[in-house]
C-alpha cells in the first residue's frame, strides 16, 4: 500500500538538535526509508515526481531541506561536512527502525559521501548521482557559476546546467520542468545567505589537498554512482572517481545528458535504481 505522492503529500516539520527540518515522506508503508538529498540551492519541489513517485511504490521517500534552505530555519552550513551533521541529526530525529538508504544529487551527494563515511551506522546503502569526489575536478566554463547564481532560476537556466545542448535531451529537459511544477503548494524559494553558505561548502569540498581520495575507501556501503555523459557542471570523471575508489560501487553513465541525467531518463533511472536497492536474490 502507498501513502500520497509527491504532488499530495502534506509538508511535515520536525525539530532536530534546535533546527526545524521541513520534509515530506510518501510512498510505500513498509520497506527501507529513502532519504533524498538536493542540488545546489534546491528543495524539495525541485525533484522528478516520476523519479521519487517511482522510487516511492517500493519503500517510504523522505525529502527533506538542509538547514537554513527553503522552508527548514536556523542558518545554512559553511561546509559540506556541517551540512551532514544537520541530515544526520534529521535521520536521528525521525527514528527510523534501522539505517536508511540515501540517494544525493550534486552538492547532495558531497552530503551524502560525508554521511555514510562519518556516521555509518545511519547508512545502508548510497546513491550517488551528477556528483564527486572531495578535490574532485571542478567545472572549467565560468558561465556555469554565473547561471546556477542567477536570483530567479528559469527553464533556460536549467536547460543549460542540467541537459546537453542535443534536441532529445534539451526536450526531455522542458518535459522534465512541466513535471517538476504539477504541485500547487510549492516550497518557497531558497534564499541568498542559503545560496551563499552552499556556495562555500563547495569551495571547501572541492579544494585540492592531500590524500583526497583516501576517505572513500572507507565508505563501506555498496554504492551506485551515477551521471550524464556530458555532465557540465560536475564533469562525468567524477563519478568514475567515486567509482575506482568506493569499494563496493557501480557505475551508471547515460549517453547524450547532463547534470540532471535522471530527470533525462526517469523511468530507466528508477528501475535500475530499485534494482540495486532490493536486488533479487541470486540463484543458487
Amino acid at each position: 500500500m502507498t501513502t500520497s505522492t509527491h504532488v499530495t503529500a502534506p509538508t511535515q516539520f520536525l525539530v532536530a538538535n534546535g533546527v526545524r527540518y521541513a520534509y515530506r515522506r510518501f510512498g510505500a508503508a513498509t520497506g527501507t526509508p529513502l532519504v533524498f538529498l538536493q542540488h545546489f540551492r534546491g528543495g524539495l519541489d525541485n525533484w522528478d515526481p516520476l523519479v521519487t513517485d517511482g522510487l516511492a511504490q517500493g519503500r517510504p521517500v523522505i525529502l527533506v531541506n538542509y538547514a537554513g534552505v527553503a522552508s527548514s530555519g536556523s542558518e545554512p552550513a559553511q561546509t559540506v561536512d556541517g551540512m551532514a551533521d544537520g541530515i544526520a541529526d534529521f535521520i536521528k530525529a525521525l527514528a527510523l527502525p534501522a539505517a536508511a538508504d540515501v540517494l544525493g544529487f550534486s552538492i547532495g551527494g558531497f552530503v551524502a559521501q560525508s554521511l555514510a563515511h562519518r556516521y555509518p551506522s545511519l547508512v545502508r546503502k548510497l546513491v550517488l548521482v551528477g556528483t564527486g569526489p572531495r578535490g574532485g575536478t571542478g567545472p572549467d566554463d565560468p558561465r556555469i557559476f554565473q547561471t546556477a547564481a542567477n536570483p530567479v532560476p528559469v527553464e533556460e537556466d536549467f536547460l543549460f546546467l542540467f541537459f546537453s545542448p542535443s534536441e532529445k535531451s534539451q526536450a526531455a529537459g522542458r518535459a522534465f520542468w512541466q513535471r517538476r511544477h504539477k504541485r500547487q503548494d510549492l516550497d518557497p524559494p531558497s534564499s541568498v545567505e542559503a545560496m551563499k553558505g552552499q556556495f562555500a561548502a563547495i569551495t571547501e569540498w572541492s579544494a585540492p589537498r592531500d590524500d583526497d581520495f583516501a576517505y572513500l575507501k572507507e565508505i563501506t556501503q555498496p554504492t551506485l554512482v551515477v551521471n550524464g555523459q556530458t555532465d557540465i557542471m560536475v564533469p562525468a570523471i567524477n563519478a568514475f572517481t567515486l567509482q575506482q575508489h568506493i569499494p563496493n560501487a557501480q557505475l551508471i553513465l547515460y549517453p547524450d545528458s547532463g547534470h540532471g541525467s535522471q530527470f533525462q531518463y526517469p523511468l530507466q533511472f528508477v528501475h535500475q535504481t530499485a534494482l540495486f536497492l532490493d536486488p533479487p536474490a541470486e540463484p543458487a
